[in-house]
Order: structure tokens, then sequence, then C-alpha cells
């Protein structure tokens, strides 16, 4: 068993795929664990999934590519994770927006006594560059909706930088529903009815110009799938099966 897993959903990420995938084996080159990397292609129309593959094939220790023909975010984390074997997992975006080299403060000895580590763009300690105003203030909107519908008390919910542990994967993305960008609250709102303790890590992030993030269409998806988390909840869909 590995210790750590990296799981990156790659949708349609030829050109920015292999710059991630070097300097992610890069740095685990220099840890002193053993670690596994999983490319989840989905749906991609350019060369995504040949590049995943020629990086298979010269790292076949390392490097696992996963094809998914359905499109979806959140299918594609939900399938990584489930698939990942690692004692601790980690989603990690194509873009690396975060550097790798913070992906220690979501592990032991850097975290402790934690289920869910949650990168944060919003703590005292965190830094957002080159961030549009309009883009911050459009995320800070989705988050108050967040905390009204689903996860009060969360300053973060979409930063596509979170860790899991192996078993909590395991039990979490069994029960996810949502296949688009709002996968991650879903998972939380499970998470937090379950009693698992979930933590937010104070990260550096970098802004990406070609971010796929669609405002206007992206935030009304997201505000109907806080609704239809709700009624998950309402009708039990949540809920582990009664012994």
């Amino acid at each position: 068993m590995p210790f750590l897993s990296i799981v990156i959903p790659a949708h349609n990420e030829a050109h920015r795929l292999p710059g991630t995938l070097e300097k992610v084996l890069a740095f685990l080159r220099a840890q002193p664990y053993r670690a596994e990397v999983l490319v989840v292609e989905n749906g991609s129309t350019d060369d995504t999934l040949a590049l995943a593959r020629a990086f298979q094939e010269a790292n076949p220790d390392v490097v696992r590519v996963l094809h998914e023909s359905r499109r979806g975010k959140g299918l594609a984390v939900q399938r990584g994770m489930l698939a990942a074997r690692g004692e601790y997992r980690f989603l990690c975006d194509a873009d690396l927006s975060m550097p790798i080299e913070e992906l220690p403060r979501f592990l032991p000895p850097q975290q402790t006594d934690f289920d869910i580590a949650i990168g944060s763009r919003e703590l005292p300690a965190s830094r957002r560059l080159q961030e549009p105003a309009y883009r911050h203030l459009v995320g800070r909107a989705f988050n108050l909706m967040v905390q009204a519908l689903a996860l009060p008390g969360f300053r973060d919910t979409q930063c596509g930088f979170k860790c899991f542990r192996g078993e909590v994967a395991e039990d979490l993305f069994r029960y996810q529903t949502l296949t688009g960008m709002s996968f991650d609250v879903e998972i939380l709102f499970i998470a937090r009815r379950r009693g698992y303790r979930i933590v937010e890590v104070p990260i550096t992030w970098y802004f990406d110009p070609d971010s796929r993030v669609r405002l206007v269409h992206d935030s009304f998806r997201m505000a109907l799938d806080l609704l239809a988390i709700r009624w998950n909840a309402w009708r039990g869909r949540y809920d582990p099966p009664k012994t």
C-alpha cells in the first residue's frame, strides 16, 4: 500500500498536464515514502489520454491512468479516489495552481488528528495571487450560499486541493451523487454528517487565466446542486446502511 495517492482529474488538459506531471513526479522522487499518481482522463477531445499514457509507460511504478468516457470533474474524482490505494489520497487540480511543494501541509507530521484536510484560499495565512477582483467576488458569493444551505463555517469548499484518509475516502465517495463541479460540497456535507474531522489548510494559490469555471453558467448549476444536496439528505440518500 502506498502512503500517498495523488488523484488528478484531467479533461482536455493536453497543454497543462505534462508540466504538472513533471513537477509532481520530481516532488515525489524527493520524498521518503512510496506514492502513486492516478490521472483520470474523462471525455477529452485532445491528446490528454495519449500524453497521460506516455507518462505511465515511462513511470509504470508510479503513474496509473484511468479513462472515463463520460465528462464531469466530480465523476473523475470519484473514480480516482475509489481506485486509489494510498493511506492518504490527495486531490490535485491539473493546473497545479497550488505549488506541489505545499502538499506536506496536508499530511502527517505537519497535519495531525484529521480525517480530511482541505486547502483554503480564505484563511488569514492564505495567499491568493493574480486573481481578478470580480472572480474573487463571485467565489465569495457562492461560498455564502454554501454556508447558508449546506456547510456553515467553511470559508472555502471549492479549492481543488484536498486530502482524505484512505478509509474515509472509500466511505464518502461511495455515496457521491453529483458528477460536476459541486461534488466537493456534497462530499464535505456527507463527511460532516458522519462526524469526520475536517480541517482547513492555508495555502498559496495562483489564479490561472485558463480556468474552466464559467461564472454565470456554473454558478447557476452549482446553486441548483446545493438544493439537490439538501433534497438527498432529506430522503436519506447519504445515510449508511442500517445494521
